[in-house]
This record gives structure tokens, C-alpha cells and sequence, in this order.
């Protein structure tokens, strides 16, 4: 619900806008409605969930610590904490998961409605940078899986007390860490790249439909910059995901 009522805002703001042009205030309130209702369900659903996961933290670690039982202190502290980045990606980042996913598809929706050939470069565009992350999949678990063989050692190097091995330990946790932030700005700039020409190609394409409303077209432009939030953000979603699948590999 969240994400539906966000996605209309807009949309409530051309309309706005073309009343306040017109000289009726209609617009406006029903703008001011939206944003009162996004609160409430926004807020409700922010203090749902701090409770929540926090009960599933409790659950699920005691019961993959008491698993645990005939491992090592650094391996169970290790999946402690890969279980708290879990359940800290199911209360933060799987609500703006689906509200992008929502947001994504609803924009796309919208646009076809306002202009076909702005949706079909929406189309194009979401191919691309789909493509340009699936490519980098297979590199993405590597350095996630090398990242967490090494966090899992680390009580363990920690309890030697020998500095030049710790040294040696955060150093190796660093590389991966590295390793994974060049992939990801690589990622990044070839997607942000693709939507640049997008954005270029879709304001000449917007700019030259005849006797169109500046409220209609306002709206257009603002779907088209919320497509290319929700478009370069999913993709970070996704190499977070196959950084659990990786986490939940070594649970199962």
C-alpha cells in the first residue's frame, strides 16, 4: 500500500499543478490527502516491523547457535553476524525491495499511458542494466564467498594474539571488500551511463509532442526520474540477495 499510494504523487502533483493554473485548489488538498495517508501507513508499517524482526532475530539466532553446538567460537560468531545482516535485509531492504518493484513496474505503467515511446526506452533501458549485473553474477558470489571464509576465522585469529596474522587477516577481509566495491562501480557506471542517454533521448522525445499540458508533461519528466531511481537501485538489491543466497548456503 505503501508503495502504491508513493507512486502516485506525481501524478497528484500535475494535477495540482493544473488546477493552481486554473485558479481551483481542488488539486492541492487531494495532494495534501495522499501525503497524510502515505504517513500513517508509512509509519505504521516502520513500527510493525522494528518488533518484528527483532523477534526474529532472537529466534532464528538461537536456534542456528544451539546448531552450532559442536563447531568453533569464531565460526558460530561469524554466523551470528551474517544472521543479523540477514534479518537486517528482510526489515530495511526487502520493504524498499518491494517498493521499488512496485514503483518500477506501476512508472512503466503510467508512462506508456503519457507517451509509448518513452515506455518503450524504459523497456530498452531496463533490459541493459539487467543484462550488465546478471554478467557480473557469477564474480559477485566469488568475492562474497571468499569474504565470508575469512570472517569466519576471525575470532579465532583474534584469540592468538599474534599481530602480524590479524594484519594479514584484515588485509585479506579488505581485498575482498575491495574486490567487491570495483565490481559494483563498474556495474554502477555502465547503468548509469545507459540511463543518462535515456534521459536525454526521453525529454526530446516528451518535448516534441504537440498541444500537451505542462501538468501532463511536468508529471511525465518526474515518472521518468523515478523510473531511473528504482531502475539503477534494484540491480544493488540484487547483489545484496546473492550475497544471502551465499550466507544461507553456509546456514543450510
Amino acid at each position: 500500500m505503501e508503495a502504491l499510494l508513493t507512486l502516485l504523487f506525481p501524478l497528484f502533483i500535475g494535477y495540482a499543478l493544473d488546477d493552481a493554473i486554473s485558479g481551483t485548489y481542488e488539486g492541492v488538498f487531494q495532494l495534501g490527502a495522499l501525503g497524510l495517508t502515505t504517513l500513517v501507513i508509512g509509519g505504521g508499517r516502520r513500527f510493525f516491523d522494528s518488533r518484528f524482526y527483532a523477534k526474529t532475530y532472537q529466534n532464528m539466532g538461537s536456534e542456528v547457535i544451539s546448531g552450532l553446538s559442536e563447531q568453533n567460537t569464531s565460526l558460530k560468531s561469524a554466523r551470528l553476524g551474517m544472521l543479523k545482516e540477514l534479518v537486517e535485509f528482510l526489515e530495511f531492504s526487502l520493504p524498499e525491495l518491494i517498493n521499488a518493484i512496485v514503483a518500477l513496474v506501476g512508472v512503466m505503467i503510467i508512462i506508456s499511458l503519457l507517451n509509448l515511446n518513452v515506455f518503450f526506452g524504459t523497456l530498452i533501458t531496463t533490459m541493459l542494466i539487467l543484462t550488465i549485473y546478471w554478467i557480473s553474477r557469477m564474480k559477485t558470489l566469488h568475492f562474497n564467498k571468499a569474504s565470508n571464509d575469512e570472517q569466519e576465522r576471525q575470532v579465532e585469529v583474534i584469540s592468538k594474539n599474534d599481530k602480524t596474522e590479524l594484519e594479514n587477516h584484515l588485509k585479506k577481509i579488505m581485498h575482498w571488500n575491495i574486490k567487491l566495491s570495483d565490481l559494483e562501480a563498474l556495474n554502477f557506471g555502465l547503468a548509469w551511463m545507459v540511463l543518462t542517454i535515456f534521459l536525454v533521448v526521453s525529454i526530446v522525445i516528451s518535448a516534441d509532442v504537440q498541444s500537451v499540458k505542462y501538468g501532463v508533461l511536468f508529471s511525465l519528466i518526474m515518472y521518468v526520474f523515478q523510473y531511473m531511481e528504482n531502475v539503477i537501485n534494484i540491480p544493488i538489491f540484487y547483489q545484496n540477495w546473492l550475497r544471502l543466497r551465499e550466507i544461507t548456503n553456509r546456514f543450510n
